[in-house]
């Protein structure tokens, strides 16, 4: 079946109606509508262009998701609708749609446990909860963990991105030890405020700042990290820690402290913040630089940039950006 032909620019098109092409198209992909539910579609469908071309949008993405076995997609479903979560999710597809093509070319390259984690942020989106002993979890941004509290245990399951726990003594009578699961080991909390990371293709990663926790790789040995310490880790080991402040964990706020910090390392971090490409010349990657940079606003944070270093940022679009010498 040849693909559905290319949606309307994204601008014609109001947020709104993306929303709700969002929950229709989610319905027609993935459950089992009814009678009733298809006339109600055929009424919203046929109320004005801008409804037709918000389900031609939709449409087309879902196209390019025909490769996903439609098992998965209705377990997914069924596991958002469980943690009544499933506006959350839609909210978030219809954002990808706006952003198109690199949001929702993203979206399609995520993994799917991401979509049925029990708390996940999008790209730019920070999130604090509460867990059941009364911790404190923050989530940075594009991340996803899954929590399991039990009789024997509090455990969190990075899937992705970074999170900062402020854990404290259990309230339970027999007091459970709080881990936290990573494809390169466990992370056993010692104290009481550290963070951890894990993004694809790189190493895990853990900052200390309260108290201390223990390291366990999945096949080297255990290594505890003291407040002031972080150290990244593979499966094999922990390597070397280094020092490390409360600055580090800023982005909670939605800023970046940088100190003598290569602008590529700058422009890194501010890229998972953003949607789209955000990538550093060659040219300027060693330049050095100190100073706050916003995260919660990265437009105003490459503006800050480009004032103070001899920069040029050239965007092609809003989600393809290059920083590059004048």
């Amino acid at each position: 079946m040849p693909p559905p032909p290319a949606p309307p620019p994204d601008s014609a098109i109001p947020a709104d109606l993306l929303k709700k092409a969002a929950d229709w198209a989610m319905s027609f992909h993935y459950g089992a509508p009814t009678e009733t539910e298809r006339r109600a579609f055929e009424h919203w469908h046929q109320q004005s262009p801008a409804h037709a071309a918000a389900w031609a949008r939709a449409q087309a993405v879902f196209h390019t998701f025909s490769q996903v076995p439609a098992d998965i997609g209705k377990a997914t479903l069924k596991n958002l609708e469980r943690r009544h979560d499933r506006r959350r999710a839609l909210r978030l597809l219809a954002a990808l749609w706006v952003a198109a093509p690199a949001g929702w070319l993203a979206w399609r390259r995520a993994p799917w446990r991401e979509w049925s984690a029990d708390a996940a942020t999008a790209t730019g989106e920070r999130q604090t909860l509460e867990l059941p002993d009364g911790s404190r979890l923050v989530l940075n941004t594009a991340s996803a963990v899954d929590i399991a509290f039990t009789a024997e245990e509090r455990r969190i399951r990075l899937i992705t991105g970074e999170i900062l726990l402020s854990t404290h003594a259990d309230p339970s009578l027999i007091p459970r030890p709080f881990f936290v699961d990573t494809p390169h080991g466990v992370v056993h909390a010692l104290g009481t405020r550290f963070s951890v990371r894990h993004l694809a293709r790189e190493d895990g990663h853990v900052a200390v700042f309260q108290d201390s926790v223990e390291i366990r790789p999945l096949g080297g040995p255990a290594r505890i990290l003291h407040a002031g310490e972080q150290a990244g880790f593979d499966a094999a080991g922990v390597r070397q820690a280094d020092p490390v402040d409360d600055s580090a964990a800023l982005w909670e706020h939605g800023m970046l402290l940088a100190r003598d910090m290569r602008l590529a390392d700058v422009i890194a971090v501010m890229a998972r913040h953003r949607p789209g490409v955000l990538r550093c010349d060659p040219a300027v990657a060693e330049l050095r630089l100190s100073g706050a940079i916003s995260l919660a606003d990265t437009d105003a944070g490459l503006a800050v940039l480009e004032k103070v270093l001899p920069l040029r940022i050239e965007r092609r679009t809003r989600y393809w950006v290059t920083v590059g010498p004048r």
